[in-house]
Order: structure tokens, then C-alpha cells, then sequence
């Protein structure tokens, strides 16, 4: 491949995120799922555009600062939702502001970030929607258990400033079931205590095309399957030929019959494992394993001959392609070996 792209450099395919976006979204309308793709994989309002305009109703944020950028880079983001536990004066603050210019909702799944949110939000004017974070079984946030659903939707829906939008999980790799038994129980309990539960959402891309399989749910949130990855390949949810996002990197010394040198460490390609051995794989080149990272270096190695010479330039899939977005500036954006445009990663960078 001859594209005119100093590397390392991150390619996006538009043509296969378009498809991606497209089967996710077919499925989706097919069983009455409604679709809010988690930006995090490619913080890019173009993209966010294409998922809009494919029929997702709105957009999922991990920070105050993300949603903020995405929402100042396209005036079609108008309903957002932050999965993340919010605390600090100045982002409570700052998501006051938002809550002002977009259909705003944020989880929260003990009473600290509930009350902090509701001093915020009581000397607003408008109210900010919150949902209760649930553990199906992922053992990262959420409330443990139905029960504690229901007390902590209680305590929302009595709170100043405040509104009770609904539940949220992101379940483990094969968790369907468990969403579909602990949001029916937790719904069944908020309810009974008068309290209506109008958005139940789940999320993930190794589960999404089985979301029709926890019915209680009323919308999903993939982030990974606009571009895919090793680690979705892996799973068996994706082939090489659904990975949107490819790492360019030129190969740098040979110094061995079985070894080979690329400009890619992992300031690119990423340290992330995901279970997996190696750190990426060699689009058509399978007896290319990627077996050391260094900052800047990545180390090729092959049981045979390995067959490339200095300059040689060779295409990546990462092992985790939302960790690569946030480590560049920007991507180029190419249909085949055409590149066509240059994009800004405009909601990475500040930590806030």
C-alpha cells in the first residue's frame, strides 16, 4: 500500500464503518431497540453523524469533557447520556451548563453522587435526569442488587432538581440473561413504589447482536463495532474484513531473518491484552506474530523467513481500537488506498 501518510498513523476505513453502523442498526429496528452508540471508540462528531443519521437516537459520553466537545462539534447531537458517576463542583458545574443545551442524562449508583447532583441541580432551572447504575455482572460499578435499584430510584425521584430517568448496565461478555432477570425484578419494584421506568439500557458490542435476548431493555449502547478489533475478532463477532481502523506503520530494520522493527509501540497500538497474545495483528501476513512493545518500537517476529524489507509498510488491527483513537491527534479517513480527508479527535486530550 502507497498512501502519501507519514506514520505511525491511524486509518479509518469510512466505507466498513458505514456497514458496521448500518448492521448494528438493522438489527436493532428489526427487534425495536433503540440505539445510542458510545463515542468513546472514535470521539469524532463525523462519525456521531453517521450513526444519527442511520437512526440512533442519541449519543453515550465517559466524561463531562467528551460530551462537551461532541456536542460543540455538531449541532446534530442534541440527546446525550454520560455512564459515569459525576462528583466535583467544577464538573457538576460544567454539566449544568451542558444539561442546558441538549437532552442530558448521567447515571449514579450510591447516594453521594445523588446528592451531590441534586445540590447542583436544585438552583437550576431545569432538572437533570438520572439513571441507577446496575451490576449484571460486570463487577465495575452498580448497585448489587434489585432492591438496592429501587431504594436509590427512590431516592432520585424525591430528590430538588432532580428527575428518575431509568436503570443502566453494562453486562459482562455473555450476560443477556442476567439483564434481562435483574432489570425485570428491579423494574418490577420501582414500579410497585409508583415510580415509572421509562429507559432501561445496555450496552456493549460482543453482546449486541443477542440484545433482542433481554427485552426489557429499551435501547442498547455499542461502542467498538463502528470499527472492531482483534479482540472482537477473537470473540467470533467480527472478521479482518469488518475492522474499520488499521494502524499504518513502516518497518524500520530487519535486523534478523525472523525479525522486524515497525514504527508502532505502544504509543499506537496499545499496551491492552484483552486476553489475547501479541499486540495486534498484520493485516495478510497471519505468520506475523507483533511479540514486544517498547514507546516507539514494535518487535515482528516469525517461525520462518520474515519476508520484509526496510520500508516496507504494513497495516495493523489493534487489539483494542477505542484505546488507539485516544492516543492520536487525529485520523485519516480513506475509502480503499484513497485517502480522503484528515479528522481531529477533538473529544480526546483533557482529563476533567
Amino acid at each position: 500500500m502507497t498512501l502519501p501518510i507519514e506514520t505511525p498513523a491511524v486509518l479509518v476505513d469510512i466505507e466498513i464503518a458505514r456497514r458496521n453502523i448500518r448492521a448494528f442498526q438493522d438489527y436493532a429496528d428489526r427487534h425495536g431497540i433503540r440505539v445510542r452508540p458510545h463515542i468513546k471508540t472514535h470521539k469524532l462528531p463525523q462519525m456521531a453523524e453517521l450513526q444519527l443519521e442511520a437512526g440512533a437516537i442519541g449519543i453515550t459520553c465517559q466524561k463531562v469533557t467528551e460530551a462537551e466537545a461532541m456536542v460543540e462539534g455538531s449541532a446534530q447531537i442534541k440527546d446525550v447520556l454520560i455512564t459515569y458517576n459525576i462528583l466535583g463542583a467544577e464538573k457538576l458545574a460544567r454539566l449544568a451548563a451542558l444539561n442546558k443545551r441538549v437532552t442530558l442524562s448521567v447515571v449514579a449508583d450510591n447516594p453521594t453522587v445523588i446528592d451531590g447532583l441534586s445540590t447542583r441541580f436544585a438552583r437550576e432551572d431545569d432538572p437533570l435526569t438520572v439513571l441507577v447504575e446496575c451490576n449484571t455482572g460486570a463487577d465495575r460499578c452498580g448497585v448489587a442488587t434489585p432492591a438496592e435499584a429501587a431504594s436509590l430510584a427512590r431516592r432520585i425521584a424525591d430528590a430538588p432538581g432532580l428527575h428518575f430517568g431509568g436503570l443502566m448496565t453494562y453486562p459482562p461478555v455473555g450476560g443477556t440473561e442476567r439483564v434481562q432477570a435483574f432489570m425485570s425484578e428491579a423494574k418490577r419494584l420501582i414500579e410497585a413504589d409508583g415510580i415509572d421506568v421509562p429507559t432501561i439500557t445496555s450496552g456493549g458490542t460482543p453482546n449486541m447482536m443477542e440484545a433482542a435476548g433481554a427485552s426489557v431493555a429499551t435501547e442498547h449502547r455499542p461502542g467498538t463495532y463502528i470499527y472492531n478489533d482483534r479482540s472482537l475478532v477473537a470473540r467470533g463477532v467480527a472478521t479482518w474484513d469488518d475492522c474499520a481502523l488499521t494502524v499504518l506503520a513502516t518497518v524500520v530494520s530487519v535486523p534478523a531473518e525472523n525479525r522486524a522493527i515497525i514504527d508502532a509501540g505502544s504509543k499506537v497500538l496499545t499496551s491492552d491484552l484483552l486476553g489475547l497474545s501479541g499486540y495486534g495483528h498484520v493485516l495478510g501476513r497471519d505468520d506475523i506474530r507483533i511479540d514486544q512493545l517498547s514507546e516507539e518500537h514494535g518487535r515482528l517476529v516469525s517461525d520462518g523467513p520474515i519476508k520484509l524489507k526496510v520500508g516496507d509498510r504494513l497495516r495493523i488491527v489493534p487489539n483494542h481500537a477505542c484505546v488507539v483513537t485516544n492516543m492520536v491527534d487525529a485520523v485519516h479517513i480513506v475509502e480503499g488506498n484513497e485517502t480522503k480527508a484528515t479528522w481531529p479527535i477533538i473529544a480526546r486530550g483533557r482529563v476533567l
